[in-house]
């Protein structure tokens, strides 16, 4: 039976309407789906853009932990080198006036004695470009730097300029650069450094720290770590943060009733990652990783403000140079167990050098070869001016002197004569 005229349009007109909402619906489900499309591919593509940045860091964390005094597997590695990959002096960089007496010093005494690593305090003893302003008064210029890379390339020594980071911001009544230019960087502006008067203080002013949160402060510390590192020709860079009293502290709006440990790894973290993004690689000294109270080793060589937590937050390629100048504490094998490359660095007594020199060495030989590659030598310390030291260094010899830095180095440049 066939369907009357206007039934027939009728039923077209319901099945078009029918056709249209089922288009509709059928577009906005697909509108839907190619949203949530969109969604999952912009999350894949950032996922996989984060994973390779992380691969990236990753890649240069293994690069850097290598590039630290390594012999080229094409080369035979000397006994001295087996036993002490690294033989270092952190000195500070000399003056303008000292520099030939410098160059004469890594020639004909470092240089002889087998050392591969020169740490250089410079902190603000260079011509800055980045930030003049943070120059000292007639301070090393480009020239006299080149000279001190050509001598120390034709030798063989790696060097890692050095700039105080965080703390040593002042000393006794002198505020140092940074903070007498960005004093808003000061995590204590309220303790004034004129008014020091010695140590103890009820202030507990020792130096001064700048805050790690101080939203402004990266772009200049990375300016610097940019242009010291690029005029010395190195992928090291030590940024000190040693006895660090000053952290999270109570009257410090960013700071005030955060993690100290948190805070001295965020900031040895945040410097680390700016280097590893140039395939540089960091160190500084150990002493706010240890635990003072747990140790013994009192609030100078190690923590007595909560920062010895952070030796488990900061990246595994940061190089810590451990120092202990009156005894030859063991603490080295506590870095290396951490998987931190670590050299025990002593100062001023001959018999404690040597002692924890051939400790380095002993243990290098007696424990797995996993962690004795992270104990990786010794590195002398020098805390007098370069002019100063070299004029003992060259001077005679004391009588019935026990302690003496010049002594110290002389005797560790014996030992590795003997090697």
């Amino acid at each position: 039976m066939r369907a009357a005229p206007n039934e027939i349009i009728r039923n077209l007109r319901v099945q078009e309407k029918f056709n249209l909402t089922f288009n509709r619906q059928t577009t906005n489900t697909m509108k839907r789906f190619l949203s949530i499309l969109a969604i999952a591919v912009a999350v894949c593509l950032t996922v996989s853009a984060k994973n390779a940045q992380n691969q990236e860091l990753d890649q240069t964390q293994n690069q850097t932990q290598l590039t630290l005094v390594e012999q080229s597997n094409t080369q035979e590695i000397s006994a001295l080198d087996a036993a002490l990959p690294v033989r270092g002096l952190a000195i500070a960089a000399p003056s303008r006036q000292g520099m030939d007496l410098f160059v004469k010093f890594i020639e004909e005494e470092l240089a002889p004695a087998r050392f591969n690593l020169l740490i250089l305090r410079v902190d603000w003893n260079y011509e800055f470009q980045s930030h003049p302003e943070l120059r000292d008064e007639n301070p090393l210029t480009r020239a006299d730097v080149k000279r001190l890379v050509e001598i120390c390339k034709k030798h063989g020594i790696r060097i890692a300029p050095q700039i105080n980071l965080l703390g040593h911001q002042s000393w006794a009544k002198t505020t140092h650069n940074l903070l007498r230019e960005y004093p808003e960087f000061d995590e204590t502006p309220h303790v004034k450094t004129e008014n020091y008067t010695g140590w103890p203080n009820d202030d507990g002013l020792y130096c001064k720290s700048y805050c790690p949160l101080h939203p402004d402060m990266p772009r200049v510390v990375n300016a610097l770590i940019d242009e010291i590192t690029e005029v010395f020709e190195t992928d090291l860079f030590h940024a000190g943060m040693d006895e660090v009293f000053y952290i999270a502290d109570d009257n410090c709006p960013r700071c005030a009733g955060k993690d100290p440990a948190e805070l001295f790894a965020g900031e040895v973290n945040r410097i680390r990652n700016h280097l590893a993004l140039t395939g540089k690689r960091l160190m500084i000294w150990g002493d706010r990783l240890l635990d003072g109270s747990l140790t013994g080793l009192g609030a100078w060589e190690a923590s007595m403000n909560n920062t010895a937590r952070a030796v488990d937050m900061i990246a595994k390629d940061v190089f810590v140079c451990d120092w202990h100048y009156d005894r030859a504490d063991l603490t080295a094998i506590y870095f290396a167990m951490k998987g931190l490359d670590v050299a025990t660095c002593p100062w001023h007594r001959p018999e404690f050098a040597v002692r924890q020199m051939n400790d380095m060495i002993r243990w290098r030989q007696q424990t797995t070869p996993k962690t004795a590659s992270h104990l990786r030598g010794i590195i002398e310390t020098v805390w007098s001016g370069a002019d100063q030291f070299l004029r003992e260094y060259y001077g005679p010899e004391p009588e019935g002197k026990e302690t003496s830095v010049a002594m110290t180095l002389k005797r560790l440049m014996e030992e590795y004569k003997k090697m």
